[in-house]
């Protein structure tokens, strides 16, 4: 009986001033924001990226490659037939219906029957399709090893990108957050990439405590924001006596301000991407359907991680976020094997494009994997090898990568004033006539930690703001401004802040 009355004693000496304590709570974003750094996304442009852990085809078969003019300076037959392609596809000729095999109906230029344009298709609406472009960068990695410093992420958090509750989302509990390791020159320990692989990770990355299940979720924000001011007054008139006492009590208000937020922004679990109608519906809505999300087959696994860090990610919660896929060393004979787990990639990007548009957002994607391989011309003729080459062996030679940006407002703009300019900076590098990456053609070609490099480049030029790379990223090996220019794919596609999380 002394314990609850002293405690009923001292909740009314602290809502004597009850006006106060209950005031108009609209400045709450602010004061989230100014001092105490609370973002969704930092303003920056939401990034994903694809680690196909194995050696996966990208070049050729996937997205076209081509000589120094660009994705249509086509290479020899038996170029195109080292990545996969008979005679009778290549990206020259057209189908039998008279369609070209080149492909561009995502800006960046695809195989007709590349197995991720046709996962990619699979998922988004044409309007999705009509706002998206990217740009492809021959070059080579080690094959079938995790060794290759192939991840960007520290890189893109480096670059301003930061989440509200997370800096970096990663599938797999590795330093990089995938498969790949990243460049040794990026590593933070503070960055390091939470495990996100399914939507219960997700879940309990937010906590929103007991009293939204008590109250409604509004009431519960308001009590949070009521308990802010009381102990706002209260701090304002302590003196801790020690010299970090105004840090300490800002540390105080923070905390009290980001339990607030997180009851008024999580109550109710909107965070979990099971209940969101975009990622899962079966009225034909949803990106999936729930038949397609649950279960344990490895389409529903690689569903559920996807929609996880894309979820994070996109609403701003992350700043960027990394998708492992494993099993992409499917050389060694039937080419239908590839093809099934490449349209199953393809459908996993397209759910981030996809989601993209239905939240407003834009999005870089990054798709690679180490090492790459090849074929002999042995031709799969099963349903799903579709009539092309086997795949047997690695081959670093043909490796590639590829990035694709969605703007929510038009397609990202090539630079260069006419189709030739714009060719050869949607293609950075290129191959030679025999399907082999050009290793002199740019800094990226023969060196993954320069890859990563140009890949960062380009995220920073979205943003307008590569003439800040070299303060960013000393030592970073892409020579001057002219030849950072010929690496550099799109013009700016936003100017100001990333608002609004869904």
């Amino acid at each position: 009986m002394t314990g609850a009355a002293y405690t009923v004693g001292g909740a009314a000496g602290l809502f004597a001033n009850s006006r106060n304590a209950f005031a108009l709570s609209s400045d709450l974003d602010g004061l989230l924001a100014t001092p105490c750094n609370v973002t969704d996304g930092a303003g920056k442009i939401p990034f994903i990226c694809f680690d196909l852990a194995g050696g996966a085809n990208i070049a050729g078969s996937n997205v076209l490659i081509g000589k120094e003019g660009g994705q249509q300076d086509f290479l020899s037959t038996s170029g195109y037939e080292k990545m996969g392609l008979p005679g009778d596809m290549i990206p020259s000729l057209n189908d039998a219906g008279g369609e070209p095999f080149a492909n561009f109906d995502l800006g960046l230029g695809f195989h007709l029957d590349s197995a991720f344009r046709r996962g990619i298709l699979s998922v988004i609406s044409p309007e999705t399709a009509a706002n998206t472009n990217g740009a492809v960068i021959p070059a080579r990695s080690d094959n079938d090893t995790g060794n290759n410093p192939h991840n960007p992420l520290y890189g893109i958090a480096r670059a301003g990108a930061k989440g509200s509750i997370l800096t970096l989302a990663g599938s797999e509990n590795t330093d990089s957050g995938g498969n790949s390791m990243l460049p040794a020159a990026l590593f933070d320990p503070e960055l390091r990439p939470t495990k996100v692989d399914r939507p219960s990770d997700v879940v309990n990355l937010v906590d929103t405590g007991d009293l939204v299940g008590i109250l409604s979720k509004d009431d519960a924000t308001a009590v949070m924001e009521s308990i802010y001011r009381l102990s706002d007054q209260t701090v304002n008139n302590v003196d801790t006596q020690v010299a970090a006492d105004a840090a300490i009590k800002q540390a105080v208000r923070c905390g009290y301000l980001k339990a607030a937020d997180i009851a008024d922004r999580f109550g109710g679990t909107p965070i979990d991407p099971t209940v969101d109608p975009n990622i899962v519906a079966d009225d034909g809505t949803g990106i999936f359907t729930s038949a397609e999300f649950s279960g344990n087959g490895r389409d529903a696994r690689e569903f559920q991680k996807t929609a996880s860090v894309m979820k994070l990610v996109m609403n701003g919660f992350a700043g960027a976020g990394c998708i492992e896929m494993g099993g992409y060393d499917y050389h060694g004979g039937a080419r239908a094997e590839g093809e099934v787990k490449d349209f199953r990639a393809g459908r996993c990007m397209g759910a981030c494009l996809e989601y993209a548009a239905r939240v407003g957002k834009p999005l870089m994607m990054y798709v690679f994997s180490d090492g790459s391989l090849s074929s002999n011309g042995a031709i799969d003729d099963s349903i799903e090898g579709r009539g092309k080459g086997e795949w047997v062996s690695d081959n670093s030679s043909t490796a590639a990568a590829f990035f694709l940006v969605y703007n929510p407002t038009r397609r990202p703009t090539l630079i260069g004033a006419t189709p030739e300019e714009q060719a050869v900076h949607q293609q950075i590098g290129y191959m030679d006539s025999g399907g082999s990456v050009q290793r002199a053609a740019t800094p990226a070609a023969n060196n993954v930690n320069l890859l990563v490099n140009t890949v960062l480049l380009n995220y920073m030029a979205l943003h307008g703001e590569q003439g800040n790379f070299g303060n960013l990223f000393m030592n970073h090996g892409l020579g001057n401004a002219a030849l950072q220019d010929s690496l550099t794919a799109f013009t700016p596609i936003v100017n100001g802040i990333i608002t609004n999380p869904v």
